[in-house]
């Protein structure tokens, strides 16, 4: 009877062990999901609720002679003179004008959805012809117009330039970043309204920024949880169907509770990207590689040029010449082999890679060689 008394006692300390660490986990896994969880505004975007780009072509004066060249932009003297007859000034077909003081530019601005009349947006100003510094210059009054050819907003104000260009009489100059693109805050004044979706038909569609069937399911989960069942339906891949009320202001409210829902999204699938101009790599944690062995190593060629001169014998006619003498040497870095178990880990690849000291460039070599091997678990994308 003693013996079975220490022996629950033992059963009930190991249990409360097992309880404790089940519960360190449940507290580890809870800490992790509430780490990796995004709103759902992060995730998806509505449907038909959009940013329109805007462009337009203008004059950039007061320039400190840095403007255009009229023999390289003359595209910018007609401008200035389509302008000036515009405000009721004639110049004479016989004369030239050549002020260094403008400058041709494009204008580029984003406009915002729900953007209403009067409200202002940012607007951007790059050079188009050879000035070689926008610095100080004015921004005339300039149209925006959208893909359809409407104008949408109107830009004009003082260039504010990042940039700076200096140089000295003997040719000598110094850039620091691009002075010829600046920005204008508050730039441009709205004009007209882009209509949006955002208040049309009983329900809202949600776009996943990347699509993904685990991270769709999860938000459709979310979604019901906290609305009700059935509010929300998955589409594909990369959209989630929910009904809205029909009332904007309802409408609104609503999708304000729905946008801070936050939901787990699903892990991405496993992906090596290389960038071949620069040797970066980078490596998803979900890489996994089959078991293989390698060996990389590099041959390193040597040519030497030695000329040597042929003296002929005296009386033999002939004539002394450079006779070019070429060594090759071939010779092979040493190579190590290293071995990657099954399942091999991300932190696995690296250190094994690592070891053998290997440059960015060997890396992506390796990478390929295991892609082509059918050992490397991970889409291999050349950038």
């Amino acid at each position: 009877m003693r013996n079975a008394r220490i022996m629950l006692r033992l059963i009930g300390e190991q249990l409360r062990g097992c309880l404790s660490v089940v519960l360190a986990l449940a507290l580890v896994v809870g800490a992790a999901a509430q780490v990796q969880a995004a709103r759902i505004k992060d995730l998806a975007d509505i449907a038909g609720v959009r940013s329109n780009q805007l462009l337009g072509y203008g004059l950039v004066v007061g320039l400190d002679g840095s403007g255009d060249k009229d023999n390289a932009a003359p595209y910018t003297m007609q401008s200035l003179r389509s302008m000036l007859t515009q405000l009721g000034i004639v110049v004479p077909p016989g004369v030239k004008l050549k002020p260094k003081n403008v400058a041709a530019v494009s204008i580029h601005a984003e406009l915002p959805p729900f953007a209403k009349n009067g409200q202002r947006i940012d607007v951007t100003i790059s050079s188009i012809g050879d000035a070689k510094n926008l610095r100080g210059g004015s921004l005339l009054m300039t149209p925006l117009k959208g893909a359809d050819g409407q104008v949408y907003a109107v830009a004009q104000g003082n260039l504010v330039v990042g940039g700076l260009s200096a140089g000295g009489i003997d040719g000598s100059s110094v850039t620091v970043n691009i002075p010829t693109a600046g920005r204008i805050p508050n730039g441009a004044t709205v004009e007209r309204t882009v209509e949006n979706l955002f208040n049309t038909g009983n329900f809202l569609t949600l776009n996943l920024k990347a699509g993904d069937f685990t991270t769709v399911k999860r938000m459709v989960d979310s979604i019901n949880a906290a609305v009700g069942a059935g509010a929300a339906q998955a589409i594909d891949a990369s959209s989630v169907r929910v009904s809205a009320p029909m009332d904007a202001s309802q409408r609104v409210g609503f999708y304000a509770l729905i946008e801070n829902l936050e939901v787990n999204p699903g892990i991405a699938s496993a992906r090596v990207i290389v960038n071949s101009r620069t040797g970066t790599v980078v490596i998803s944690s979900e890489v996994r590689v089959s078991p293989a062995a390698v060996s990389h190593g590099n041959l390193v060629v040597t040519i030497s040029e030695e000329p040597a001169v042929s003296q002929p014998a005296p009386l033999s006619g002939g004539t002394t010449q450079v006779v070019p003498q070429s060594q090759v040497n071939v010779s092979e870095q040493d190579s190590r082999m290293f071995l990657f178990n099954p399942g091999t880990t991300l932190d696995e690849v690296v250190r094994a890679v690592n070891q053998v000291g290997a440059a960015p460039s060997d890396l992506v070599a390796i990478l390929e060689a295991l892609k082509q091997a059918g050992a490397l678990q991970a889409e291999l994308v050349i950038i």
